[in-house]
């Protein structure tokens, strides 16, 4: 069998991972079985790395830089690799790593100087101090430009304190669930030691930062009556964006729902989006048919704007047919590299949805002149995956609404039937 290539275009945490890997702090990226080399891409198409197998190695080959973004964690004088930084560094010297994963408190800084003066420690040493950034800050989060410009003041600040210590700063792109663990970055920067600073806090110190959140309404429930508080509550929590796709048959009731759902979060003072099938196709689909294919671009559209409007704390409701499982797959993937995704299953039997037939569009299904139709010479895939189903004849608009607003503020749950 001969070998064979790919290209893989890659999302904002794989990013993350490809720049790891490129600059020495991560692993290659795996190629699937069978794949003797991968092209990655960005979101564009523009070609970035090329990943190619020999025997069991994997090498990984830079094409160009990846795009950086402006402000102070993407200055290229943090973001360089762990080759280029250890030739820097003086031999024989004892190597440290500083890890910083949050906002650096008094503890964190008292830490760090702990370790520099320590008389364990030979001179002369040398400190990596280790910023773990991300692409995208969930909302109520330091950003990452936040975050290195609070650490670089305090590098700055043990740079004047160090005694035969270099103090070195980078940033090393990171994301949930793919940080680089301790004994990677002390294997990139060559380290004796790692020290995660936010673990090293004292304990009242942890408790007062976990407290915050907590004591801000104490206070307010202080200054201000009830109603008072929970308004200026609600104006300070930091909204998460959400993307919530009502799938269903035509005439299942999903629209309808969907316009309610909109209007109640517009009276709760939330930024909401309806992204509805007609004004879609009119707008953003003009020009598809009804092929299955053209019917998964159109949802797979859908996707990538609500995704858009929820990435920016938005709240993003669409309302299409979406029939088929693997476009819904990708609304949900999009939609979970930035924020919440509830799917909702609007499972109104065929019968009452074709006598509801308002357009008259099941009967021309029936008699042949509407090919494609769902449900009736179209298939409908039944979603396995919906966080709600819900069934209008024994459910009102307001009841669905209710309940649909219950599962997104309730956070990831079982299937729940109504």
């Amino acid at each position: 069998m001969s070998p064979t290539t790919t290209t893989v275009a890659l999302g904002d945490d794989a990013l993350d991972g490809l720049e790891r890997a490129l600059l020495g702090v991560g692993p290659a990226p795996a190629l699937p079985d069978g794949v003797s080399a991968v092209t990655y891409t960005d979101h564009e198409n523009t070609p970035l790395a090329r990943a190619e197998r020999s025997a069991d190695l994997v090498t990984l080959v830079p094409l160009r830089p990846l795009a950086r973004g402006t402000g102070p964690a993407w200055d290229p004088a943090i973001r360089r690799s762990a080759s280029e930084i250890r030739a820097e560094l003086r031999s024989g010297a004892t190597r440290m790593v500083a890890v910083v994963r949050s906002l650096p408190t008094r503890g964190d800084l008292t830490a760090l100087g702990k370790l520099i003066s320590s008389p364990d420690v030979a001179r002369p040493g040398i400190v990596v101090v280790v910023v773990l950034v991300s692409r995208r800050t969930p909302p109520g989060a330091i950003s990452a430009d936040g975050l290195v410009r609070a650490t670089r003041h305090a590098v700055a600040q043990l740079r004047q304190d160090a005694d035969e210590t270099d103090v070195v700063l980078v940033a090393v792109p990171s994301a949930p669930g793919t940080t680089p663990t301790a004994q990677t970055l002390a294997d990139a920067y060559g380290a004796d030691t790692v020290l995660l600073l936010d673990d090293e806090r004292p304990r009242l110190e942890k408790e007062a930062v976990l407290s915050l959140r907590r004591r801000q309404r104490a206070l307010a429930d202080a200054l201000y009556p009830p109603a008072s508080a929970t308004e200026l509550d609600a104006a300070l929590t930091p909204a998460r964006g959400a993307v919530i796709l009502l799938t269903g048959l035509s005439g299942s009731g999903k629209s309808t729902i969907a316009r309610a759902l909109v209007s109640r979060l517009e009276e709760e003072g939330r930024a909401a989006t309806l992204l509805d099938g007609d004004a879609v196709r009119h707008h953003l689909s003009e020009g598809l048919g009804f092929s299955r294919a053209d019917r998964e671009t159109n949802v797979r559209r859908i996707g990538f704007v609500a995704a858009l409007v929820a990435q920016h704390g938005g709240i993003a409701v669409a309302a299409p047919i979406a029939p088929f499982a693997a476009s819904r797959d990708d609304v949900r993937r999009l939609a979970q590299e930035h924020a919440r995704f509830v799917l909702v299953h609007v499972a109104t039997p065929l019968a009452v949805c074709e006598a509801r037939d308002r357009k008259g569009l099941y009967a021309k299904a029936r008699a042949g002149s509407i090919p494609d139709f769902t449900g009736i010479s179209s298939p409908y895939e039944v979603p396995t995956d919906a966080d709600l189903v819900l069934d209008t004849t024994r459910v009102s608009v307001e009841d669905a609404v209710d309940r649909i607003l219950t599962v997104v503020l309730a956070g990831p749950t079982r299937e729940q039937h109504w």
